[in-house]
């Protein structure tokens, strides 16, 4: 069992602290942030969690075998360069950076060093995914038609991530980099390298604020894929909208709110994955199973920085293209 340090104690941090302290495989010994009271709430989930002095003493400590990067997404480049340079495995949260030239350097750093490096795509774990991908490799679906992605969040960010306050910025937040990212990494996992057709953003009149609607018209290997989202509504999260639909002559499998799968031929939705009773918390399990295997040096399911890289290039090519 590998002993890892977390830089950046946020949502998905503590989230992993708790995963890990519930399910094992790794153990997490030492962490830093720039904000106080957030070591403070890590402390509490860890009580013999070390505390460093800054990013560096964390990635140099003799203890500490391996990385993970869960700070804003500017940052995460940055650190991940330092990681490899000190010759430790390195996971990082998506996206990889919000600079292309920087990333692009990272992703050469990392190929010529060959330290493992992953990032954390929620749908590389996801139980609902493979079922998904499962039903493509056996033809449930039939030949696929299309592929729909549809993103609408009425209150951006979402009350949990409001202590995230760079969400809410142009230079490195955005529901594009934090969700669409997710699932322009499920379609090319699903059917290939996207090739982006035409995409539109549009933004608030604030010029620091981050976008409000985005579209875009994709293909993966002849199978077209759309894409739109937006912000606004409700003041609640309960009828926001996240869906990834593959349309097939047999059938339509669609995963919906993250975790939930359900397929319908023609004569109704069917729910999936029924049996379990908790999605949410399975794929936590299977997520940190894939995090401990890495760490390990074994065969696991999570993409590299070159993966990712791709991701980051289209999403930054859709944000670019504002209307």
């Amino acid at each position: 069992m590998k002993n890892i340090g977390i830089i950046g104690l946020g949502v998905m941090a503590t989230r992993m602290i708790a995963n890990v302290a519930r399910y094992g495989g790794v153990r997490v010994v030492a962490a830093w942030d720039t904000d106080p009271a957030t070591l403070i709430k890590a402390r509490e989930l860890a009580s013999d969690l070390r505390i460093m002095k800054n990013a560096e003493e964390l990635i140099t400590d003799a203890e500490v075998d391996g990385v993970y990067i869960a700070s804003p997404p500017g940052s995460h480049a940055p650190y991940a360069t330092a990681v490899i340079e000190a010759g430790k495995p390195v996971l990082s949260e998506k996206p990889l950076g919000i600079d292309l030239k920087q990333s692009r350097k990272l992703v050469k750093l990392a190929e010529k060093s060959r330290i493992n490096n992953a990032v954390n795509f929620t749908f590389a774990t996801s139980l609902a995914a493979n079922e998904m991908r499962n039903a493509l490799q056996n033809k449930t679906i039939g030949e696929v038609s299309a592929v729909d992605i549809h993103l609408h969040f009425c209150k951006w960010p979402r009350d949990w991530q409001v202590p995230a306050t760079w969400l809410t910025k142009r230079e490195q937040g955005g529901f594009v980099r934090e969700t669409f990212s997710h699932y322009a990494y499920l379609a090319e996992k699903l059917f290939g390298t996207i090739r982006l057709i035409k995409a539109g953003s549009r933004y608030p009149k604030d010029e620091h604020a981050a976008e409000i609607q985005a579209m875009a018209l994709m293909e993966c290997n002849g199978i077209p894929i759309t894409f739109s989202g937006g912000t606004g509504g409700l003041d609640t999260s309960s009828v926001d909208r996240i869906q990834f639909t593959v349309w097939g002559k047999k059938a339509v499998y669609q995963i919906y709110d993250w975790n939930r799968l359900r397929s319908n031929r023609g004569d109704g939705w069917v729910e999936h994955l029924t049996d379990i009773v908790d999605t949410r918390q399975a794929g936590y399990r299977q997520q940190v199973s894939a995090i401990s295997a890495f760490f390990d040096g074994d065969s696991h399911p999570l993409p590299d920085f070159s993966v990712a890289l791709h991701v980051q290039e289209l999403i930054e090519e859709i944000l670019m293209q504002s209307v």
